[in-house]
């Protein structure tokens, strides 16, 4: 007996011998005039973006790019890259070094957002809920940085058009004052500033224009991928082998095991 029942259902791609939509665009359509940001934003929300949220987005996905070897997602990427990896695998490489710590700041400071606007939105709720994570020795994701200690310059080039989108209405713009409690909230607790840097400018932009918080590291991935595939296509061309986590040369390596020894003894 034939089972009529679809394997599977989805209300993205529709797709036949001559046609494929993508919710409900054909995509001959959509090619040559929708950007990159624009077909992101159609996927996720089976909709098109007013051009202001569109911007939004797209700033997300052009601030995360790239970082150099400085993060280990591009590190590893390049590193894989000079051991003649393929290119798909080098970007697997690269994307599967953004875990909780290196790239999950981003999904994590989403879900703080949130968590405070629920308890109220104000300076006591952001204080409520970054005592524990103070307390507990953890790091507030979205804020501060190792390199920008007074200002992470993506971010805030970030703000200044999440104030300009407010302003428009193109969003409602409730991270702005929940942001600045946070921040004061923060100052309180460790009596220092730590500034918000693009992890948290990009959380505040994707929880305002409705993205899950779900898909945030996804999106994070999309954008660190173009610098991913720069950086390892670079280390290909230049002809590269074998580069290691270190230089070849010794004394970067600190040896701290049992001193040398034989089975004879």
């Amino acid at each position: 007996m034939t089972n009529s029942k679809p394997w599977w259902s989805t209300q993205i791609v529709s797709s036949s011998v001559d046609e494929i939509s993508i919710c409900g665009y054909p995509v001959d359509e959509l090619i040559g005039e929708v950007s990159y940001a624009e077909m992101l934003w159609l996927a996720v929300h089976q909709q098109l973006p007013d051009p202001g949220a569109a911007r939004l987005l797209d700033a997300v996905l052009v601030g995360g790019a790239d970082f150099g070897p400085h993060a280990p997602s591009i590190a590893a990427a390049r590193m894989a890259a000079t051991c003649g990896v393929p290119m798909n695998g080098v970007m697997a490489t690269g994307m599967g070094m953004l875990g909780d710590v290196h790239g999950g700041a981003i999904e994590q400071c989403g879900e703080l957002l949130l968590q405070i606007r629920e308890a109220g939105g104000d300076r006591r709720a952001a204080l409520q809920l970054i005592r524990p994570i103070i307390g507990a020795g953890r790091y507030i994701p979205g804020f501060g940085h190792r390199f920008f200690k007074e200002k992470d310059p993506r971010a805030a080039k970030m703000k200044d058009l999440v104030e300009a989108a407010r302003d428009s209405q193109v969003i409602s713009g409730w991270t702005v004052p929940l942001l600045a409690s946070l921040e004061e909230a923060i100052h309180e607790v460790l009596k220092q500033s730590l500034p918000i840097n693009l992890d948290g400018m990009s959380a505040a932009i994707l929880v305002e224009l409705g993205f899950p918080v779900a898909s945030f590291r996804g999106v994070f991935c999309l954008s660190r991928g173009i610098g991913i595939l720069a950086e390892a296509l670079e280390e290909m061309r230049s002809g590269s082998r074998l580069k290691g986590p270190v230089p070849a040369a010794g004394g970067h390596v600190h040896y701290e095991g049992p001193s040398t020894r034989h089975l004879r003894d």
